[in-house]
């Protein structure tokens, strides 16, 4: 009888362990809720970069305009000052020198400006 319970004992551990494994960690968060029904445009200026190395820009809904890379800082810059929540979308081949993606990232550290990579889902 008692090597019964002892396995009973075993098989409830077991079930209440594995249950517990495999529901997710969620962290329950309630946000404060708002009047207000609008929301601030932020200006999305989307750097590109080709496989060979070459820069454009589009700022929101624009067509994108070929630039140099030494002119990307001043430009990026005359932009932010029009809106200084502007915010970074560096496009980015796959095949570029890591070098080209450090230099958008640098001009964005330089000057505050936030920024985030684009990939592929």
């Amino acid at each position: 009888m008692s090597s019964m319970t002892d396995l009973v004992f075993l098989l409830l551990l077991f079930f209440v362990m594995a249950s517990t494994m495999s529901s997710p960690n969620d962290i329950k968060i309630n946000l404060p809720q708002s009047r207000a029904n609008t929301t601030t445009k932020q200006v999305v200026a989307k750097v590109f970069i080709d496989n060979l190395g070459n820069y454009s820009v589009a700022v929101d809904k624009e067509l994108p305009v070929s630039i140099s890379s030494d002119m990307l800082e001043p430009y990026l810059s005359t932009i932010q000052q029009r809106d200084s929540s502007m915010c970074i979308a560096l496009h980015a081949d796959q095949d570029i020198a890591y070098r080209e993606v450090v230099h958008v990232l640098d001009i964005a550290n330089q000057h505050k400006m936030k920024i985030v990579i684009a990939t592929k889902k």
